[in-house]
């Protein structure tokens, strides 16, 4: 079963599931999970487990204890995940608007799959 974990604030894959054939790298997944904060996404991956591909958007209206979190944040934490488990980067694709966070994104997920992480 190929499953997608759609990270968004405001665009829901199950209303429009055009979304995920042009988002994401696998178009007809069996199950998409959709996730709109940062809590969310990370309790997704400790307690469900990593999905086969994850769709990022950047910027989600989301504070946690008075800061701003954002697909980077998500990032960000997946890669700690994938070190602490020492598991594969699942595939990833980016429906981000904000060029700028887009760009943030694959920064950090394309240096963990290239093994140059500073952290």
């Amino acid at each position: 079963m190929k499953t997608v974990l759609w990270l968004d604030d405001w665009r829901d894959p199950h209303t429009n599931p055009e979304w995920v054939k042009m988002f994401s790298p696998i178009p007809f997944p069996d199950k998409v999970y959709w996730v709109k904060t940062y809590n969310e996404f990370v309790d997704h991956i400790c307690y469900i487990g990593l999905p086969d591909a994850i769709c990022f958007d950047h910027d989600l209206g989301d504070t946690v204890d008075g800061m701003e979190k954002t697909g980077a944040d998500c990032a960000e934490s997946l890669i700690a995940y994938l070190k602490l488990t020492n598991q594969a980067l699942p595939l990833y694709g980016i429906q981000s608007s904000n060029p700028v966070g887009k760009e943030r994104i694959i920064n950090i997920l394309s240096s963990y799959q290239n093994g140059i992480c500073s952290n």
